[in-house]
């Protein structure tokens, strides 16, 4: 089932209502679902692979912290922001200032930045073990057949 955007967001505590959350695709709604995205955003940083693997490395460990509280919704918010680490260091890896299209809306020649490239590395890193875990999967598994 798709990610609803409809819902009032400014009042639900997912953890608390979880039978409103949905999965989505890919990093739809991780600024949204509170209150894992505020628990997690303050450690999302990427500007260089120093800053990347801390990062990283704090949000895979609230991954599991989620993951031993059985909290499935934590644990897919923190995948989302894993996953935005990479799409969005590699955006500034590929296009210097993030900027993918001129004031035209034509797509730039793409400049790399070898320091963004490895700090998207990092965050793909942790991203794909995330999505590979056989827990992860299960209970995504579970929370789609029980709430959509």
């Amino acid at each position: 089932m798709a990610f609803d955007y409809d819902l009032d967001f400014d009042n639900i505590n997912f953890r608390e209502q979880p039978e409103l959350y949905r999965v989505g695709r890919g990093e739809q709604g991780v600024l949204l679902v509170e209150p894992y995205k505020s628990e997690i955003l303050q450690h999302w940083r990427f500007k260089t692979p120093e800053i990347a693997e801390e990062s990283s490395d704090k949000i895979y460990q609230m991954y599991l912290d989620y993951k031993d509280n059985d909290d499935f919704i934590g644990m897919d918010i923190a995948r989302k922001f894993l996953q935005m680490g990479y799409t969005r260091s590699r955006r500034y890896a590929n296009y210097k200032g993030g900027r993918k299209y001129d004031e035209n809306g034509e797509v730039k020649e793409r400049d790399i930045d070898p320091e963004k490239a490895e700090s998207a590395s990092i965050f793909e890193e942790k991203w794909i073990k995330v999505r590979e875990d056989k827990d992860y999967l299960k209970l995504k598994k579970a929370h789609q057949k029980k709430y959509g």
